[in-house]
């Protein structure tokens, strides 16, 4: 009983805490790319921006829309050179769908001016460049002029006007944000531009896509956060099944303890069933008497199990501070993680499927010794005694 009760609390907490990462990075992601993008090739997309918007916004799901152009380029300085995602946005229109402007370390969003050519860059990536605010910055476009002398790659330089710090290290490390119309005029035809929606339930993001494919004219695309980051949410919910798998162990351990236990009962009781036999009972009778008593154990241990795991993974923010100070260690180092807090996330549906996949072991557990018990031959066990 106490080992399925360990096994189920057990895996209650790793999910919730596994659940509680992939929330807490799922939501930094989201505060700095859009739920949901309607593009095209080319800033000419920029032209109608307003009309794709209103277009979207019939949906009662869309919040808000704002327009963008998306490119690749290179940034240098002095003898650094660094790759980046440039994402030219609206300042005051970009607000309503990320949350770029409140993670301002530095500077302003607002500082992106039309003509300005300023950039807003992550921490870290102006950390690796040794940039500060109102340094210069080269950026290179992909796209450049053939000439005689041979191809020279369409450049400008940047003023950085802004740092912000979205606690997300790939982000910080890659992406910049200038005015949308600087990104326009740079890259030309080398970028995607559209239109970043953000919706009322971010997990409804794929159904408002298909919604939005069939109301948006032809030739534009649709996408949205969970495609665009297909990899990394592939790989979170592969290592959840295998971390389930492997802590299911631990519960089937419990129920092969109790499969022996329950062997070991009908062994020492042979006598008791016999003389059970020859007063009438049926082999069912006796068999029910070890289905009953293993299936105790196991919903009893379940329960205490599902108590345990729920008590320990509402309560993960004051256990472990406690553990941290009491013992003098620190799980989550904030010079090193971004995450500082053990996060922890209970869903329903995986405790649930945690307390049915323990009862269904524990009876399973109970079906050979029960049948065992039910097969001893009155005769020939009192002949022994």
């Amino acid at each position: 009983m106490a080992g399925i009760a360990l096994g189920v609390a057990a895996l209650i907490i790793v999910l919730s805490v596994m659940n509680g990462f992939q929330k807490e990075v799922r939501d930094r992601m989201l505060s700095v790319l859009p739920h949901v993008e309607i593009f095209t090739w080319g800033p000419a997309a920029l032209q109608n921006w307003e009309q794709l918007s209103a277009i979207a916004s019939r949906n009662p799901a869309v919040q808000a829309g704002a327009p963008y152009v998306a490119a690749q380029a290179m940034l240098a300085r002095d003898r650094a050179l660094r790759g980046v995602q440039v994402n030219g946005v609206d300042p005051q229109a970009e607000r309503a769908v990320s949350q770029v402007g409140d993670q301002m370390i530095a500077g302003s969003l607002d500082a992106l001016q039309p003509g300005s050519y300023g950039i807003v860059i992550g921490q870290a990536l102006a950390q690796s460049l040794g940039l500060n605010q109102g340094d210069p910055v080269l950026m290179m476009a992909p796209q450049g002029s053939v000439s005689p002398a041979g191809f020279s790659p369409r450049m400008r330089q940047f003023t950085v006007v802004g740092v912000f710090s979205s606690g997300h290290y790939e982000y910080d490390s890659s992406l910049a944000f200038v005015n949308v119309d600087d990104a326009a005029r740079l890259f030309r035809d080398s970028a995607t531009a559209g239109v970043r929606l953000r919706i009322a339930d971010m997990l409804r993001a794929p159904q408002v896509v298909q919604e939005l494919a069939a109301a948006l004219p032809p030739g534009l695309q649709v996408s949205d956060w969970s495609q665009n980051n297909r990899t990394w949410f592939a790989a979170v919910q592969t290592e959840k099944r295998m971390m389930f798998i492997i802590l299911a162990l631990i519960v089937a351990v419990a129920a092969f303890n109790l499969l022996s236990s329950l062997v070991m009962a009908v062994n020492d009781k042979q006598s008791d069933i016999a003389i059970l036999r020859t007063l009438g009972a049926s082999p069912g009778a006796v068999a029910r008497i070890f289905v009953v008593q293993g299936a105790l154990i196991g919903v009893i241990g379940t329960l205490a199990g599902v108590g345990l795991g729920m008590l320990v993974a509402y309560n993960v923010d004051v256990i472990v501070p406690f553990i941290e100070r009491t013992l003098q260690i620190e799980f989550l180092p904030s010079q090193i993680y971004f995450i500082s807090n053990l996060p922890s996330d209970p869903r329903a549906s995986d405790i649930t499927t945690i307390a049915v996949t323990s009862l269904v072991l524990s009876l399973a557990a109970t079906l050979y010794p029960s049948w065992r018990a039910s097969r001893l031959q009155p005769a020939e066990v009192l002949r022994h005694d």
